[in-house]
């Protein structure tokens, strides 16, 4: 090979590890700061979303105040019974010119269930007697039965003459009948021999519920007793 093959040859040598150097230098060169690009970190919060109750509505009953309604004695005092009927012992007494607070009713109105006066207890007053007297409007209370059934009371003739007893006008005869006993309401009561001049009477008895009372001696003074 000639000398100036030899340049040629290396120049071209040297130019060719110039070439490479240059690409070495470009590829592992730093990035600049136009090429650094910081990526955007986008947090995200998730959205809570608030829960929706129902809304209940309370509905109350209404109560509705119960009429003022009273019960007065007009011309006498009145019987207060534990119960809606005459066959019920009285319990209290509603006097003269007095009133009472009304609560309730029978079913057929004929009797009042009342608060007694000075007391917490109830008792019933009779709306058919012409002693007691209402004021306001009783079909607006409630009804009311009773508690139980009343006892019976009787009074049994014991003697041989037929009797009388007051009030209300009964008859009791001879303990030789079967009509020698009858079934009286509670209260006081006075009888009489009418098989005597005069009517004489002979006896005042107080019939409760429960009870049998005998009538044993007449007015003439005889003594029996009741056969069994």
């Amino acid at each position: 090979m000639t000398k100036q093959k030899r340049i040629l040859v290396f120049l071209a040598t040297v130019l060719l590890l110039q070439a490479c150097m240059q690409v070495k230098l470009e590829t592992s060169a730093p990035p600049t700061a136009q090429q650094i690009v910081s990526p955007t970190q986008t947090k995200i919060i998730p959205t809570q979303t608030a829960r929706i109750f129902p809304t209940v509505t309370l509905i109350l009953p209404t109560e509705t105040a119960a009429p003022d309604v009273t019960i007065g004695a007009v011309k006498g005092n009145v019987f207060i019974r534990r119960g809606p009927d005459m066959a019920y012992n009285p319990i209290s007494v509603l006097y003269k010119d007095t009133t009472a607070k009304v609560v309730a009713h029978d079913v057929l109105f004929k009797w009042a269930q009342i608060m007694i006066p000075n007391s917490k207890e109830k008792g019933w007053v009779s709306l058919q007697t012409q002693y007691a007297k209402i004021e306001g409007d009783i079909n607006a209370l409630p009804e009311q039965k009773a508690a139980d059934w009343p006892q019976p009371a009787y009074l049994r003739n014991c003697t041989h003459h037929q009797l009388f007893i007051q009030p209300g006008a009964f008859y009791l005869d001879t303990s030789y009948t079967v009509e020698n006993e009858i079934w009286l309401y509670p209260g006081h009561y006075v009888v009489y021999d009418i098989d005597m001049p005069d009517t004489p009477s002979i006896a005042e008895i107080n019939m409760s519920e429960g009870a049998t009372v005998e009538i044993n001696e007449d007015a003439a003074g005889e003594y029996r007793k009741c056969p069994k």
